[in-house]
């Protein structure tokens, strides 16, 4: 690609991941350069001059904005007076992860041997001592690479595990992020063969620490083939939760799930965090001999899943609900594709399972001893129906089942380290109030168990659920493995860049931002702030963390209760709210609750405190500004004379050159629209529709609020009323259906601007079902389909035709109207909705072979399916 006010071009190669063996290459430098990259898009600032980088949109412009270095992620604009030729063959540091990230020059080709004549007769004179050769066929097994480390005792080489089948294949969308940051080679996927190769690969490299990508089950696996390898020192592990349960990552502060959090200060984490141990535990089992036959299930298994257990070994009702469940799934997995209907399944099954009692004779059955003290008569007293042998503080996705025992001084607290496990029985009571806080039956804290079952009971390790028969399970200590615990990144250090120390008060203002905005203007840190709202402001402690602060924040709620006249600054928290980070990255991202003790509220903010609510009821009126909201009374009802609900600006006040705010609103419709139901979208068209009945004319004058709660509101509430020009309200009876279309297909925009002024409807549609939309689309007309979409209502954005099912998005995607493409998708069109033969508009892209646009449409059908499960977990 050449450089802008140069004649020649710069032809930049691909990025090297390892250098060739062979004798030429053993004075080859052992530093890394910059390998540097064209960006057709860049943030940040560059090096030189200290300006932005302007963006281009990808169909329009192919032009290279940035220079940028893959390793250390320096960028410089894509000209001479900001990147020097001389640069090219600089020495590169690696950057701000240069202690994590694996050198090219440490990873080897291995070429294979070639068989020539000489080659071949020096294997037959030499065979007789292979044969005696006491190494197995895995040791001459040949491997293309090779690692010779330089060690360093600054460098902490990290090697990162990714399942991308985790957490909703979450692991398959963080892979790439991995790969860009760190050397592609140190990177694996668990789907492809599974740890062991990595893990051999770098065996003799000093001071390696992992990342597992994924479930508590991922981390098992990487721990067994630990032992396997029998690595000395062991690896210390990190974990990245992608799973459900995550009982593990929570109790090592990496949080209960992975929301956002950049991919940058993952790796700070990981480097930072200090390295602990975790027990572990070996389940050896015999057939129990003593019990007859009969007591045997034909459903049971001799053996269980696993024989070693890092979080928890249970039996009894809770193993019984999660083996129901996991037999379900298996016979029909097309039924538990989202996390809603699987806690609906796990709820129906434990109340099922409560009203039949199938767990009540649980400690009729077993006989527990644990360091030979026999529990049995205190299990079957306090008819317990689940039994838990835990090893973690954290069980069942974040409960606390031990409590706290010092209030007692019956038993000491829990510990990862101290060669302990704890029993804890649970009955049906105990086990729900779990969840608000309650804990189980403290039973023992031993380092031996044996325990007798004499029927058929469901169990499970880990999370892996089976039916054992009458068998004989001892417990016993396995080993100790290194883990790496997340920690607060400071003590007292001031912020970067600030050479004053904390103070020891800071009175913050805090502001909300609603789900929709958040995701609307995820990368606009700016755009960001001026859409939040104001909550009010905290005075609190310079070193408080994120878990005072909260107490804090949810006090001036309480204290805000009390007003009779209120705006949306003042609407209660949902109970699901979360802080914002917005000072370490080019973007805002959320915190896990769960994480909270580990950040300072100065890391994460500066003058202003941003928090995310995901259920905030939005207000907004035309001709004042987004920050500021309207009162409403205590019943959220607007007060003032001219007040109108469901009505969006006509073009008067939006020109049809900048749709922007009307796209932002169309989005804010259609993502809704699209997580309801079919049905629900009728009865609120329907309710919609009578509202516009009865309503009088809409003014000019006075302002028209908006008012939509986002936890249920589909698209069809903000079907607006078209204030025309005139004071005098037009019907549609006055400008026929012909004149619109007819005004389309000659691409007339100010004949069609003028019909619609007369009260032209712009959701007509044609005998065939056609949409003023797609006549737009299939005419190329790019100002008409921006006016449609200013002005329209948003469901108009996936109506569909009778012939073929065709939305508009659908006929410009066959057309390669890029532009249109584009205009259509930032309002909101539906990517995953299909024509009458099963095709999205991607799929209509790839058939009429414009590659380039199947790509963008297949990124942004990511993008909107990710926006879909977000708004089914919130609910």
């Amino acid at each position: 690609m050449a450089m802008k006010d140069t004649g020649f071009r710069i032809n930049f190669r691909c990025k090297p991941s390892f250098r060739e063996s062979g004798s030429r290459n053993v004075r080859e430098p052992t530093f890394v350069r910059h390998h540097w990259v064209h960006r057709r898009r860049q943030e940040g600032k560059c090096r030189q001059c200290g300006k932005g980088f302007q963006q281009k949109f990808a169909f329009h412009s192919k032009e290279i904005v940035a220079i940028s270095c893959s390793w250390c992620k320096q960028a410089y604009h894509n000209k001479v007076t900001c990147f020097m030729l001389q640069q090219i063959e600089e020495p590169c540091s690696l950057g701000a992860h240069a202690a994590v990230i694996v050198p090219p020059t440490w990873i080897i080709r291995v070429r294979r041997a070639q068989t020539s004549l000489k080659a071949s007769k020096k294997k037959k004179r030499t065979s007789f001592k292979r044969k005696s050769s006491k190494k197995g066929a895995e040791e001459g097994r040949w491997k293309p690479f090779m690692v010779k480390p330089v060690p360093s005792p600054l460098m902490k080489p990290l090697l990162v595990f990714v399942n991308p089948k985790s957490g909703g294949n979450q692991g398959a969308k963080i892979i790439q992020s991995f790969m860009w940051y760190l050397n592609p080679r140190q990177v694996f996927d668990l789907s492809q063969g599974g740890p062991k190769e990595g893990l051999e690969m770098y065996r003799k490299v000093h001071n390696l620490r992992i990342l597992a990508c994924g479930g508590d089950g991922t981390v098992g696996w990487i721990l067994s083939i630990l032992d396997q390898l029998q690595l000395n020192p062991q690896p210390a592990v990190a974990v990245l939760p992608l799973g459900t349960g995550n009982d593990l990552a929570r109790t090592l502060n990496w949080g209960g799930g992975y929301t956002d959090e950049p991919v940058s200060k993952i790796l700070s984490h990981v480097e930072d965090g200090n390295v602990v141990q975790l027990d572990r535990w070996n389940l050896i089992v015999e057939p129990n001999l003593e019990t007859n036959p009969e007591d045997k299930d034909d459903a049971s298994i001799d053996k269980l899943p696993l024989d070693v257990f890092n979080n928890y070994f249970s039996l009894g009702f809770d193993a019984h609900v999660t083996l129901e469940f996991h037999e379900s799934r298996e016979a029909n997995p097309e039924k538990f594709n989202s996390r809603f209907r699987n806690k609906m399944f796990y709820a129906g099954t434990a109340l099922s399972d409560f009203l039949m009692g199938s767990s009540k004779d649980l400690a009729k059955h077993i006989k527990v001893v644990c360091d030979g003290t026999d529990l049995t008569s205190k299990i079957q007293d306090l008819k317990l129906q689940c039994l838990v042998f835990l090893n973690i503080p954290r069980y069942c996705a974040g409960t606390m089942p031990w409590g706290n025992p010092s209030e007692h001084h019956d038993f000491e607290p829990q510990r990862l380290d101290d060669g302990c496990i704890e029993v804890i029985g649970f009955t049906m009571t105990s086990l729900a109030a779990l969840q608000v806080g309650g804990h189980g039956e403290r039973l023992n804290q031993c380092q031996e168990v044996t325990l007798t079952t004499y029927k058929s009971i469901p169990m499970q390790v880990d999370g892996e659920p089976c039916k054992l028969s009458p068998s004989i399970i001892r417990i016993s200590l396995r080993n100790q493995a290194n883990m790496v615990q997340k920690t607060k990144r400071r003590t007292s250090i001031p912020l970067l860049n600030d050479q004053q120390p904390v103070p020891e008060r800071l009175r913050i203002r805090v502001n909300r931002i609603s789900m929709h905005d958040y995701e609307a203007l995820h990368y606009d840190k700016e755009k960001l702030k001026e859409a939040s709202i104001p909550v009010g402001i905290i005075v609190i402690p310079g070193d408080s963390d994120l878990e005072m602060c909260r107490s804090h924040i949810e006090r001036l709620q309480e204290e805000g209760d009390g007003s009779k006249s209120k705006t949306l600054s003042s609407q209660k928290l949902s109970p699901k709210w979360c802080f914002l980070d917005s000072t370490t990255a080019d973007r805002f991202y959320r915190i896990d609750r769960a994480q909270e003790h580990l950040n300072y509220v100065t890391e994460i903010s500066q003058d202003e405190l941003f928090i995310l609510d995901p259920e905030l009821v939005i207000t907004e009126t035309v001709g004042t500004s987004p920050g500021m909201p309207d009162l409403v009374d205590s019943s959220g009802q607007f007060s003032g004379p001219g007040a109108r609900h469901f009505a969006f600006p006509s073009s008067s006040s939006s020109p049809p050159s900048s749709p922007v705010p009307r796209i932002l609103e169309l989005q804010k419709a259609s993502q809704r629209k699209r997580i309801s139901s079919d049905s629900s979208v009728a009865e609120a068209l329907a309710h919609s529709e009578s509202l516009r009945s009865t309503k009088p004319p809409l003014s000019r004058t006075g302002p028209i609020n908006v008012s939509v709660h986002r936890s249920n509101t589909t698209a069809a509430d903000f079907k607006p009323s078209i204030r025309p020009e005139k004071t005098a309200v037009c019907t549609t009876d006055k400008v026929s259906a012909e004149a619109l279309i007819e005004a389309v297909k000659s691409s007339d925009l100010q004949k069609f601007r003028e019909l619609h002024k007369l009260g032209g409807d712009l959701m007509v549609q044609d005998s065939t079902g056609w949409t003023l939309l797609h006549h737009a689309a299939s005419v190329g007309s790019k100002e008409i389909v921006r006016y449609i979409i200013d002005n329209a209502p948003p469901e108009i954005l996936d109506l569909t035709e009778k012939v073929s099912g065709e939305t508009a998005l659908h006929k410009a995607a066959s057309l390669h109207q890029r532009s249109i493409c584009h205009y259509l998708v930032e309002a909101g069109a539906s990517l995953m909705k299909t024509d009458l033969q099963g095709d999205t508009p991607k799929h209509r892209a790839e058939k009429s072979n414009d590659l380039e646009l199947a790509a963008y449409l297949e990124n942004r059908q990511h993008y909107q399916m990710i926006q879909r499960e977000d708004q089914e977990t919130a609910v």
